[in-house]
């Protein structure tokens, strides 16, 4: 298969001489041999790039999640780098002058809580205010492109994690999702999308053929990406998500957890492609930072038989239980609760405690089906 990237370099490119480009990426943006599009732009006689433009972690991937970015110039290339995680998240007029064309070339994970999904929104929403043209260099979804899990995000409770309406794991790509949003959110610049050769929705990203780059320091893998739609809502809560160990969202625990009699209780209830192992973690920053945490290490089976959503939601229902004066949501900020903002609805934290999971999945089938039917006129790949 042939990335958005590659297609762009050999022929697309042409319909861009001459204009100012501006190229939002990172670590993640390489070609098939993890050549740097960076680099690629910089170095192509034909391409001026005019400015970089950086999401959450940086354009080199080296800050910590929720860290601000500061804008800054690239010591490789000498081209200015404007922070889309800094003091904004969408690209100010002064920021927009210097280009004409801004081109996104940024691997995603296929979950919503993601936020270069919502970089590259507000930077269509910037270029639909300021006249400048929107390009997607189109990149797998690492965990495919048929299965869908979860609800859809309410309007109260949208935010960086979860902007639109749209479930825990979509089962688009960055370029569908840009046509999606674009015309169902009704962002409306100038778009195109460059789309990959050979991909199939049934692929996993190591049925492409490409090297896998980490897309944040806590992206450790295909089986931690397979998780994440469901173990992502732990971040919500006093558990650690296991961020500061090796296996960061395939580690779940807390000091206040026995891993052994959490491990039985999840393996009882046949969570499919799952196997849960009782573990002990220090985690190294974030949560419970050199304390000992008892938990579970999720082991992926089946990927293709997991349901994150479920096993997320049947641990923390599991735990709610198990330890029901210990176990507690974070409060954010302002009162409201990061679990919601995350959930995409004010009603899981009572499910969790109430351990209605298996209700709220049911309603969530009928989301599912609205969403099917929404994003079908923007898929473009069988």
């Amino acid at each position: 298969m042939r990335l958005g990237l590659d297609l762009f370099l050999e022929k697309d490119y042409k319909k861009y001489i001459g204009k100012r480009i501006g190229l939002l990426t990172n670590m993640t943006g390489v070609n098939e041999k993890l050549i740097p599009t960076i680099d690629l732009f910089h170095d192509h006689p034909d391409i001026d790039l005019a400015a970089l433009f950086g999401p959450e972690h940086g354009i080199r991937g080296d800050a910590k999640e929720g860290e601000t970015v500061d804008s800054s110039v690239d010591p490789y290339t000498g081209v200015p780098v404007y922070s889309l995680y800094g003091a904004s998240k969408k690209p100010s007029e002064e920021m927009m002058r210097d280009v004409d064309v801004i081109v996104f070339d940024l691997q995603d994970i296929g979950a919503r809580y993601y936020t270069y999904i919502y970089s590259m929104a507000y930077v269509m929403e910037a270029c639909a205010e300021f006249g400048k043209e929107f390009v997607v260099l189109d990149r797998p979804n690492p965990v495919s492109g048929l299965a869908m899990e979860g609800n859809l995000v309410e309007k109260e409770v949208r935010s960086f994690v979860g902007l639109y309406p749209i479930p825990n794991r979509h089962g688009m790509t960055v370029g569908e999702l840009a046509q999606f949003f674009n015309h169902e959110c009704a962002i409306n610049c100038e778009l195109t999308v460059v789309a990959m050769d050979g991909w199939k929705r049934e692929m996993y990203y190591d049925e492409t053929g490409l090297f896998w780059v980490s897309s944040s320091p806590n992206t450790t893998g295909l089986d931690m990406v397979v998780l994440y739609p469901g173990t992502c809502l732990v971040e919500g809560t006093n558990l650690s998500e296991g961020r500061g160990t090796t296996k960061p969202f395939e580690y779940i625990g807390a000091p206040y957890v026995d891993g052994y009699q959490l491990a039985k209780a999840l393996n009882t209830q046949g969570l499919p492609g799952v196997i849960a192992r009782p573990i002990s973690f220090v985690p190294t920053y974030q949560k419970y930072n050199n304390e000992v945490c008892e938990g579970v290490q999720l082991h992926v089976v089946n990927r293709r038989k997991v349901y994150a959503l479920k096993t997320g939601l049947t641990l923390l229902e599991t735990v709610a239980e198990m330890y029901p004066s210990d176990f507690s949501f974070n409060e954010y900020q302002n009162g409201k609760y990061f679990f919601d903002l995350l959930a995409g609805t004010k009603q899981l934290r009572e499910v969790v405690l109430k351990g209605t999971t298996e209700r709220f999945l049911r309603d969530c089938e009928v989301e599912l089906e609205q969403f099917e039917k929404q994003r079908m006129p923007y898929l473009l790949y069988k």
